[in-house]
């Protein structure tokens, strides 16, 4: 039996009818909360308080009224939800152009939210959210442009470029709801009106061949909007990864990545950048190459999101003047992610990672070292040299949080280091499908360390796949070695 067709009119028509009453109570929802958010502003910048609050009124006010009129006015539930969030999101960049760097960072999380909240909440057609991120684009340069004091890189790196890519996302994440409720709607209409034709006929082996088929069809398309959203956002992931080109200036191509998602994205990331140290006490600053390896709680999507927020205060540390040491930059790191997750929620969230950051010192032939359940190795003549990390988990709530500890270590002529996360210990198989564990993982890398870079990587590597065989990955995995 060939599917019923209902037209496009007719699914609108039961979209508007069964989303509008949830829309209007998010809108006045929203309005009232901007309103009520202006307390904050008077806590955060008293001085700019009256403008910020002239600026939220006004918002509110407009989207009430269109409320209040819409039966007059014509206007859809839905451009009322577009005026609300495209005046928010106004506000917002007024607001951000205000700022000093310390405020823009508190206040980054607040404009990402608006994005997240909108993703999950809203249902609307595509144009919609692509005019938002526009104008949302357009009014942070001409206010930047108006009020900012701060330079390009202070305002991108401590917010913009994250929240640009949160809104970017979340037209995805949008797109995919909206189109997902249109189809579950179609579905449902047509089976209404198939039952009623079965009930007409009496055929229920015809009915029962459709809700079959009718749930093959939501299935499938699930799957195919899930691996599409899931695919787009690991294009986002990979984009904040340092690039090949960057690694070979900072290791002197004298490197390799092993790195293998488990799933689509990763809850394993690393990180690197060169900085030039605040001079001390007469002491001459010194250039470092940075590589940190991390590994977040959870595999796939809460992963991937701890690490979006990792990856960016690791970048903000190393702007940081006072920041000076790995330890430093670890310490910096523990206090974003605690203040982060746990400063708009009544119960304590206790994700966090663990990680490992090295500073190496070409020059002098010196590495720095800090680390948060993650040790680093050292291999020189075939002899490990463990650099034991603090045992404390970045995102740490425990009522005693002790800085983390910075070791310096003097490096020699082909001296391998290596970081990593636990994933490739952790893997099950060999013929009687047990873990491979770091005893073992010690020996490949010690195994490994006599050889030339590029051949380490296929070593690794192909340890590892004929180690795992057929069975499934465990864990995220990412190894880096660099050799001096």
């Amino acid at each position: 039996m060939q599917p019923i067709l209902i037209s496009t009119d007719l699914v609108k028509k039961e979209f508007h009818k069964s989303t509008e009453q949830f829309h209007v109570i998010t809108a006045w929802i929203g309005l009232a909360l901007n309103i009520v958010w202006c307390v904050s502003d008077y806590f955060v910048l008293p001085d700019k308080f009256l403008a910020f609050f002239i600026f939220r009124l006004s918002v509110s006010l407009i989207t009430a009224l269109a409320l209040l009129s819409k039966k007059i006015t014509g206007f859809s539930i839905y451009t009322i939800m577009f005026l609300l969030v495209i005046g928010i999101s106004v506000q917002n960049a007024y607001m951000w152009s205000v700022m000093d760097l310390a405020n823009l960072q508190k206040h980054a999380f607040a404009y990402m939210v608006l994005f997240i909240g909108v993703g999950m909440l809203v249902l609307w057609e595509l144009w919609y959210s692509i005019i938002i991120v526009a104008v949302t684009i357009i009014s942070n340069i001409i206010f930047y442009l108006i009020n900012s004091k701060l330079s390009i890189d202070e305002f991108t790196i401590n917010g913009g470029l994250l929240v640009l890519t949160v809104s970017i996302f979340c037209i995805f994440l949008i797109r995919t709801r909206y189109r997902l409720t249109i189809n579950e709607i179609r579905i449902r209409l047509q089976l209404e009106a198939s039952n009623k034709l079965i009930e007409q006929k009496h055929f229920i082996e015809i009915e029962q061949k459709l809700q079959i088929q009718t749930q093959k069809d939501v299935l499938e398309n699930k799957n195919t909007e899930i691996t599409s959203s899931l695919r787009y956002a690991k294009r986002l992931q990979d984009a904040l990864l340092p690039p090949k080109n960057i690694l070979n200036i900072l290791f002197d191509e004298n490197y390799f990545v092993f790195y293998k998602p488990r799933d689509i994205v990763c809850g394993d990331f690393y990180w690197a950048r060169r900085i030039n140290t605040t001079p001390a006490e007469g002491k001459p600053a010194r250039t470092y190459a940075l590589i940190a390896v991390a590994d977040c709680t959870g595999h796939g999507v809460p992963g991937a999101f701890m690490s979006l927020l990792g990856s960016n205060f690791l970048h903000q540390s190393a702007t940081e003047k006072n920041i000076n040491s790995p330890a430093q930059a670890l310490d910096y790191l523990n206090d974003k992610i605690i203040t982060t997750l746990n400063s708009r929620y009544g119960e304590e969230i206790r994700d966090g990672m663990d990680i490992s950051f090295v500073a190496i010192d070409y020059e002098n032939n010196e590495m720095a070292y800090a680390g948060a359940n993650n040790p680093v190795y050292i291999i020189r003549n075939n002899t490990i040299i463990e650099i034991k990390p603090n045992k404390q988990a970045i995102g740490n709530l425990n009522d005693i949080v002790a800085p983390y500890t910075n070791n310096k270590i003097e490096l020699q002529k082909n001296d391998c280091i290596y970081l990593f996360t636990d994933g490739y210990a952790d893997q099950f198989g060999g013929p009687k499908g047990k873990k491979f564990m770091r005893k073992q993982f010690e020996k490949t890398l010690i195994t490994a360390s006599s050889m030339p870079i590029n051949e380490q990587k296929k070593f690794v590597e192909n340890t590892f796949n004929e180690w795992k065989a057929d069975l499934e990955q465990v864990d995220d995995i990412c190894v880096i070695g660099i050799k001096i």
